[in-house]
């Protein structure tokens, strides 16, 4: 990152506390209405001398701000009387509020906001446009994304019907809408200045970062709202400012529409997230590093590694092959595949395009979720995903290992993005199996591994032995057992 850039989540902001403070970051069931969006091609806006040709703004934001909404969420009483640290001296009694934006997304009262608006909230308020104000419920969220669904009990709203965000042109015209500094309904104006931006923000496992970067002014409390076409079309939600002050300074940065409409009907459906993995680690492309691979483009996302077992490998991709096309949509960087691959679901077959060298090769993959499987997993009840309580600690001195995630420099020698290392291992289980030191772990039961939390969750869980899948230190792909106790 720049040296003076820095990301702010474009958050919460205390109802307590005006102008002051923001989140740094960075039977059948009826399918409600927003889960379809236009499929017609996303206007060009042309606008020279005559003034007709502009675009319509008023239009826009007549659509878009009934079904932008204000959400208040309150927190448990922190441990001292004022949660700010005694900025505004001793408020006994307070709890921590924080202020952001929600989307309405159909007529029945589901609403898509930013995860961090709502992260651990005791309880979500929130206000429509015309002042009426109701508990929402928090059907499921989605770190990886940043995304969260909302449901309050009401009907007849107005909402925002989905644009199709990969037909969004740089340079086109959008609206962003939202409740910026507890200011309601404020709407600004600015064009979309890049697309498939990363910014490393998401501290989460799968995390998808594939940005629409615009200049429309967005500042602390517009998170979760809408960012519009002139069609009035939702094309994202915002999310993130780079800014040296926490406030606007140029730049923010919204989550596509295509990847917001998937996460919130998997929530609907499911109450939890149906992701798709290639299971491919991947870099992007500069001059030097294609000449140095010999490599005839500088666009695609760069396959350094395949996860044996994982969706890539048994289609047939390889280390070094250069994806650049997922059925229609174009893949210029790591961040655009990983976008366009986040909006589709394990078991769906995706046509991948790509380079091998100077020979232009199609390939049908096969989607598998995290865990290899190509099945969706059943509806759970309340906030998706709960993390397994596991003690990491006592799980592995039981099994005689010292673990540690991938240091940059494994990446590079490994070829890989995701794993965990055996550093050291002592007498104990993983000794008796045989592994070596520098193992680095992929699977564990045909389930990716991301952390040292990941692995003893399997071995706390497991049901007699464990299969450890992964690269030894000189780069071997080998399986070791571990025998049950």
């Amino acid at each position: 990152m720049r040296k003076h850039l820095m990301v702010f989540v474009v958050a919460a902001l205390g109802a307590a506390v005006g102008f002051s403070a923001s989140l740094y970051i960075v039977g059948q069931e009826s399918r409600p209405v927003f889960f379809e969006y236009n499929q017609a091609p996303v206007s060009k806006v042309s606008w020279g001398g005559d003034l007709d040709s502009r675009p319509d703004f008023v239009s826009a934001s007549i659509t878009a701000t009934p079904a932008v909404v204000h959400i208040k969420s309150v927190y448990a009483k922190s441990s001292q009387d004022d949660p700010f640290g005694g900025f505004f001296g001793n408020m006994p009694g307070l709890q921590p509020q924080s202020s952001g934006s929600g989307v309405i997304i159909s007529p029945d009262g589901y609403i898509a906001t930013n995860n961090h608006v709502v992260k651990q909230a005791e309880s979500v308020e929130v206000i429509l446009e015309d002042k009426r104000s109701f508990s929402a419920k928090v059907v499921g969220t989605d770190p990886t994304t940043d995304l969260a669904l909302l449901k309050i009990d009401a009907d007849q709203l107005p909402y925002l019907s989905f644009g199709n965000s990969d037909e969004v042109q740089v340079g086109e015209w959008v609206l962003a809408v939202g409740n910026p500094f507890n200011l309601t309904s404020t709407v600004t104006a600015g064009i979309v200045s890049a697309k498939g931006r990363s910014l490393n923000i998401l501290n989460e496992e799968f995390a998808i970062e594939s940005f629409l970067q615009t200049d429309a002014a967005v500042n602390p409390g517009n998170s979760g709202g809408a960012l519009i076409n002139t069609q009035g079309q939702l094309v994202g939600i915002n999310t993130a400012i780079a800014s040296e002050t926490g406030s606007y300074a140029g730049y923010s940065f919204a989550i596509p529409a295509n990847i917001v409409r998937k996460v919130m009907q998997d929530l609907q459906e499911f109450g939890q997230v149906q992701r798709g993995i290639i299971g491919v680690s991947i870099r992007n492309i500069n001059s030097e590093f294609a000449e140095s691979e010999g490599l005839k483009t500088l666009n695609g996302a760069y396959v350094t590694g395949t996860i044996a077992g994982g969706a890539a490998r048994e289609a047939g991709i390889k280390e070094g092959d250069v994806i650049v096309r997922v059925n229609k949509t174009p893949v210029r960087s790591s961040a655009d595949l990983q976008g366009t691959i986040g909006t589709y679901r394990p078991g769906e077959v995706v046509e991948v395009e790509l380079m091998r060298g100077e020979e232009k090769i199609t390939l049908p993959v096969t989607l598998r979720d995290r865990e290899g499987k190509t099945t969706l997993g059943s509806k759970s009840s309340g906030v998706a995903n709960p993390k397994t309580n596991v003690s990491v600690e006592t799980v592995l001195t039981l099994s005689g290992a010292v673990l540690q995630p991938l240091s940059e420099q494994d990446k590079l020698r490994t070829g890989l993005d995701k794993g965990v290392k055996l550093a050291r291992i002592s007498q104990g289980r993983f000794k008796s199996a045989g592994i070596p030191e520098g193992f680095v772990v992929t699977r564990a039961n045909k389930r990716y591994v991301e952390s040292p939390a990941d692995l003893a969750s399997v071995m706390n869980q497991r049901d007699g032995s464990v299969m450890l899948e992964g690269i030894t230190s000189d780069g071997a792909q080998k399986s070791f057992l571990i025998e049950g106790n």
